[in-house]
């Protein structure tokens, strides 16, 4: 799952940051409201946490874009040392998901962006976000992916990688769009990541007996792929 990470202040923006990646997210972190658009214009996020108090732009300008963006259902947590009712209520219009005040304490920080996750997966999920493609399907609010009767153990990563190419629907996906996907926007990419996580999903598909696969269009990028069991596999 992609957090955009909107903060200007230095000590707070790199502990969340931090935190956020040490329980598993792809972060990418933005000191200023301009970049964050520009970011948000760029790739598709699970959740932004927006700090309203930036210095180029109010954070509830910055909002409005967002929603207004390719980003529009992502889910939105707003930090502000502003706690006056009106503001809350300002936020919430804008369309914030939910409002947690300065100073704030991690375990609250982390159940309130849990809330808004599911809050935004539960609209992606009234928009048919069930995904299927063969005998895969992928649950955009549990996040859990399934090969037939099977549950498949997967990284996030892993995760992040068949929920691009289900979307797809067996188009091709272009690699940079999937490494946008998978990987924070400052985050170093090795050459040959991308093939170790495709690799590494193949053969979880593999060991579920999957009637799916992944294929590399080379120099394109990557698409599923369905195929009939073979005869002796269905006796």
């Amino acid at each position: 799952m992609r957090i955009l990470l909107i903060e200007d202040h230095a000590t707070l923006r790199e502990m969340l940051s931090a935190h956020l990646r040490h329980i598993g997210f792809a972060v990418d972190v933005m000191p200023t409201g301009r970049l964050a658009l520009a970011a948000a214009a760029a790739a598709p996020y699970n959740a932004i946490v927006l700090d309203l108090g930036l210095p180029d732009m109010d954070g509830m300008a910055v909002l409005e874009e967002l929603r207004g963006s390719a980003n529009a259902d992502a889910a939105v947590l707003i930090l502000t040392a502003r706690g006056g009712l009106e503001d809350r209520v300002a936020g919430l219009d804008a369309g914030a998901d939910d409002y947690l005040l300065k100073p704030f304490d991690l375990p609250e920080f982390d159940a309130r962006l849990r809330a808004v996750i599911r809050h935004g997966a539960s609209r992606a999920a009234d928009r048919g976000r069930l995904l299927r493609f063969g005998d895969l399907a992928f649950d955009a609010v549990s996040r859990e992916a399934q090969a037939g009767p099977l549950k498949l153990s997967l990284t996030r990563r892993e995760r992040a990688l068949l929920e691009a190419l289900l979307e797809a629907g067996g188009r091709t996906v272009q690699r940079d769009a999937i490494e946008g996907r998978l990987y924070s926007f400052n985050e170093p990419v090795g050459s040959n990541a991308l093939e170790a996580a495709v690799s590494r999903l193949r053969r979880h598909l593999a060991d579920a007996g999957s009637n799916v696969t992944v294929e590399n269009l080379r120099g394109v990028g990557y698409r599923l792929l369905a195929f009939e069991p073979h005869a002796d596999e269905t006796t």
